[in-house]
């Protein structure tokens, strides 16, 4: 899909089509910049990147941000408990590891931060970028996470 134009429609309703610039999501979100940049840092939001450098979040980033925002903001949640939080999303069930991709995965022993900010040399998840894959494209918001961990149980 080519990002510089919109050409259907169509495409406008992809909640995953990256649109908005970092000024601007951050003026969506009432967040600064800075805040955005932060939680890319961290590991919570993978914006999309055009060749130039610059950012583009779309309406699912927006939705992951927010329900940072409230983690933070309404439950007292720190950054490192989202990330951890994110780290107990059952990847390896979802994208369906073989037991010899999980004994050489550390997002299925790590309990620390999400598995799209690990290196994926050696499974299934190599080929994938991690801002496409299931795990972080369909786990935007706090009730999708919520779900995912209960299925475990």
């Amino acid at each position: 899909m080519n990002f510089e134009r919109i050409e259907t429609v169509e495409e406008l309703d992809n909640i995953n089509l990256p649109l908005y610039t970092i000024s601007t999501a951050a003026k969506i979100l009432g967040i600064s910049i800075h805040t955005l940049r932060m939680y890319e840092r961290e590991g919570l939001v993978l914006p999309f990147k055009k060749e130039s450098g610059h950012r583009l979040y779309s309406q699912s980033d927006l939705d992951r941000v927010l329900c940072i925002r409230r983690a933070i903001n309404e439950n007292k949640i720190s950054i490192a408990g989202i990330k951890m939080i994110y780290s107990l999303i059952p990847c390896w069930q979802i994208v369906n590891c073989s037991d010899e991709e999980k004994s050489k995965c550390p997002s299925f022993t790590a309990h620390d931060k999400p598995c799209w900010t690990f290196s994926h040399k050696k499974n299934i998840c190599k080929k994938i970028e991690c801002r496409d894959c299931t795990v972080y494209k369909d786990y935007q918001e706090c009730d999708q996470i919520k779900g995912a961990i209960a299925r475990l149980y």
